[in-house]
């Protein structure tokens, strides 16, 4: 849903301003290999992208046939905060991106489904969470994540608009899926070799291939 003057633009974490999809699918990778699920990057991207953990390990878990082994989620999230503090940058003038949208007017926040320790390490080491603190939100905080609309709306409520004075940029499907679900407008950051812009587009978003054009395309 377009509008002619989104007042707060709601931004997803890992792979729209955190340079984190592509290490995070080489940790889950090798985690799932190591309990007996030959999935690559690849298929870790295709399946898991954008969704919160508690939603893709229902998924992992039937296809074991069984609970993952003892300790596993545990060492899984290890590596996962271990690789935020290993080299992540921010994606490519995210930092532009941001400070054009708080110049022009525009109220940010963050609405990812990654945790909130893992949030709060990777936007504090990129330099960008003075943009949005504390307005960071998680899929732990609702009771469903991407696909479901939840997040989004739990977001622009707590920040005060509504959904349609809202847009979302996102770069998966169920976090575009979420966003359309929530009545908002999304962008689609098309922004690796896992990202299809005719997949994007085909979901309802306006595809960027630059965060800087979002500016370009918002009235400010």
């Amino acid at each position: 849903m377009k509008t002619a003057s989104p007042s707060l633009v709601i931004f997803d974490c890992d792979g729209v301003l955190i340079d984190s999809e592509i290490s995070a699918g080489r940790v889950l990778s090798a985690a799932l290999q190591r309990i007996g699920l030959p999935w690559g990057e690849d298929v870790c991207h295709a399946k898991f992208r954008g969704r919160a953990f508690a939603d893709c390990l229902v998924d992992i878990e039937g296809e074991l046939g069984s609970p993952v082994p003892n300790g596993w989620t545990d060492s899984l999230r290890t590596a996962m905060y271990d690789a935020a503090g290993e080299g992540l940058k921010a994606m490519p003038y995210a930092r532009d991106a941001v400070a054009a949208l708080a110049e022009g007017g525009k109220a940010l926040c963050v609405a990812s489904s990654s945790n909130p320790p893992y949030l709060a390490r990777v936007l504090a080491s990129t330099n960008l969470l003075p943009f949005f603190d504390p307005n960071v939100f998680s899929a732990k905080m609702v009771a469903c994540g991407k696909p479901a609309p939840d997040l989004f709306l739990f977001a622009a409520e707590r920040m005060g608009h509504a959904p349609s004075e809202c847009v979302v940029v996102e770069d998966s499907v169920p976090g575009i899926r979420a966003a359309r679900a929530a009545g908002m407008r999304v962008i689609g950051y098309a922004n690796d070799d896992y990202s299809s812009v005719m997949t994007l587009e085909k979901e309802g978003a306006e595809v960027i291939h630059d965060l800087r054009d979002i500016a370009r395309i918002l009235p400010l």
